[in-house]
């Protein structure tokens, strides 16, 4: 099922508490290019997008879009003081060359080893993969925002991914409106939940076993 914007929120929100001041961090497009605006002001980062952009600020205000200033997936963003442009080729660069300390993408499967699949479901047309090949191997850290089932009620996290896969083992943290996971080296491990939501939704809900976290987290927003 989609999200609403309610939902959306909270989750760009409990993205946005992973970021450290100094880092530099790509967006993919829908919930994570909400996450400026769930930064504190003290927080200093530049958000990366592959079209060309280093220094993105918060999305406009309506009616306070500038046509030429858009992130990848074509929306309207804004440039924070000391914002620079580039080309294409500049942009994938400086990923590939281990320059962005953080992704945020969303995702149609993830598996409990952190393969990741986002970019096309079999017989969908789609303009293509994107960056995010290059984001999910060459970022320090790759967190996925997206809905824990799809719209037939199916699990996207899953124990094996059926969908071609965008990288392999590349995922560290799932976010979802049901809760948080942690993808460890031996185990996928629950270390939140969004009320009102339960331990039972949960596994009910997943498509594979999970631990969970002794300091089991409920999330306040």
């Amino acid at each position: 099922m989609g999200m609403g914007v309610e939902i959306r929120n909270k989750l760009a929100r409990r993205a946005a508490e992973e970021i450290r001041n100094g880092m530099v961090v790509n967006l993919g497009i829908g919930i994570p290019s909400l996450v400026p605006n769930f930064l504190s002001e003290d927080i200093n980062v530049m958000f990366h997008a592959e079209n060309g952009i280093t220094g993105m600020g918060p999305s406009p205000q309506k009616g306070e879009e500038d046509e030429n200033l858009c992130n990848a997936g074509g929306f309207p963003v804004t440039l924070k003081p000391g914002g620079s442009y580039c080309d294409s080729s500049i942009a994938f660069g400086m990923i590939r060359r281990g320059r962005v300390d953080m992704t945020i993408l969303g995702s149609l499967q993830v598996s409990e080893k952190g393969d990741l699949a986002n970019w096309i479901v079999p017989g969908k047309r789609v303009p293509g993969m994107g960056g995010a090949m290059e984001l999910a191997q060459k970022a320090k850290k790759v967190i996925v925002v997206m809905n824990h089932c799809d719209k037939q009620g199916n699990p996207k996290i899953v124990k094996q991914c059926t969908f071609p896969l965008t990288s392999s083992a590349c995922v560290d943290m799932i976010v979802t409106e049901l809760a948080v996971f942690q993808v460890t080296e031996h185990k996928l491990v629950m270390t939140e939940i969004f009320p009102p939501y339960n331990i039972e939704n949960i596994v009910k809900n997943t498509g594979c076993d999970f631990k969970i976290n002794d300091n089991l987290r409920y999330i306040p927003y």
